[in-house]
């Protein structure tokens, strides 16, 4: 069992920066790859980033590439997505998800088994 929870999220103008922060509980967080989604309301939860279960591989959507990070620190169950350069189109709830390895599809949100309750990312024009 992982609960998720994030923070960082907030108002920033455009150019800006924001971290995002998700702090994990359970012994098994190491495990799990970790992974963060983002969700416009009326539409379907969209796929951001996601780092594998000992940190050494990232993958990013297409929309953030260049422009965000994702990592983590195991021995503090935590992982980070450090965005640059945001746009008002990245204006959205961001959430924290936690899957298993060697799924089929790493963008699809039906392969990760935790989640977050989400923090509110609003870049100004």
């Amino acid at each position: 069992q992982v609960q998720l929870v994030e923070s960082g999220g907030g108002l920033v103008q455009a150019g800006g920066s924001l971290r995002l922060f998700c702090a994990a509980s359970g012994r098994t967080f190491s495990t799990y790859a970790m992974a963060w989604f983002r969700q416009v309301p009326g539409k379907e939860r969209e796929f951001v980033a996601r780092i594998s279960a000992s940190g050494g591989r990232t993958s990013f959507a297409d929309t953030v590439k260049g422009r965000f990070t994702i990592s983590r620190d195991n021995a503090k169950n935590a992982v980070y997505l450090q965005m640059n350069s945001l746009k008002p189109k990245d204006t959205t709830l961001y959430y924290c998800a936690a899957g298993p390895l060697g799924v089929d599809v790493i963008t699809a949100p039906r392969n990760y088994n935790y989640w977050g309750q989400g923090t509110q990312v609003t870049v100004s024009s």
